[in-house]
């Protein structure tokens, strides 16, 4: 069943009201989709939503943003695999499929791996992994590599998991979607991504350092950024049942003694 979310969700346009508002910068209406009077604010809006949008996914590692991939293989005789940087930011687990069971891989250092499986003609079923680095070609620009061991004995599909970097809000800047859509952020977690949001837009207003008209500015949204952040992180935690004594509570200051 759908429900409606408990919260006063941001569309892209409703976004970019509250900004321009809290900015002082007077909007307009074209094609359905709101955007400033003044180029320059319509120019910085797209990194805008980057600084913000990266910032809150690095400082609270979002459960949402936890995903699973099952599109990759390993080939037999060789130990590497290939992943597309698009597909994770941080890999967290690595499994093989073989016939109905799925066995997860134990993460262990490169070197471990080049020590103790360094024989290309031994082969059986892959038992660990280790982070290898970035492609060659691009820098690390298109694939981030990890090498298994032992050799794969045969082809085996694999089951991925890790974190992603969540759908921008700037997505939804088209006349379709800019007044309905939403991101996971901007409905559950809006009153930081307007405060990150306003530290960004300081600087084009030129209070962002010591010199400016008001260099408390930026200082002060930060400040409230910083407060909204230290009660979500617990609550990420909670999600994920790694809160107090690895439960989904919040920590009590008065539920000190054991219980019986």
């Amino acid at each position: 069943m759908t429900t409606a979310p408990a919260t006063n969700p941001l569309t892209y346009n409703g976004y970019v009201t509250q900004v321009a508002t809290m900015a002082i910068v007077d909007t307009t209406t074209v094609n359905s989709v709101v955007q400033g009077v003044d180029s320059a604010f319509n120019a910085i809006l797209p990194q805008m939503l980057n600084y913000a949008e990266l910032r809150i996914q690095r400082d609270l590692d979002l459960t949402p943003s936890m995903t699973s991939n099952s599109s990759y293989s390993l080939t037999a005789g060789n130990n590497l695999l290939s992943i597309s940087v698009n597909d994770f930011v941080t890999l967290q687990t690595v499994s093989v499929v073989s016939g109905s069971s799925t066995i997860p891989l134990m993460p262990v250092t490169k070197e471990y791996l080049q020590n103790v499986y360094n024989d290309s003609t031994s082969f059986a079923l892959p038992t660990n992994f280790a982070i290898y680095g970035g492609d060659l070609a691009t820098a690390g620009n298109t694939s981030q590599n990890i090498i298994v061991g032992p050799y794969p004995d045969q082809n085996y599909p694999v089951l991925l998991t890790g974190t992603i970097r969540m759908p921008s809000l700037y997505y939804y800047a088209n006349s379709a979607q800019a007044g309905s859509s939403t991101t996971f952020i901007s409905t559950y977690l809006p009153d930081l991504l307007l405060m990150a949001s306003m530290v960004y837009i300081s600087a084009y207003q030129r209070n962002f350092g010591r010199m400016s008209d008001d260099p408390s500015m930026a200082q002060s949204y930060e400040g409230q950024y910083q407060v909204l952040k230290q009660t979500a992180i617990p609550e990420e935690y909670r999600k994920k049942f790694e809160g107090d004594a690895w439960s989904s509570m919040s920590t009590s200051p008065a539920a000190t003694p054991t219980r019986g």
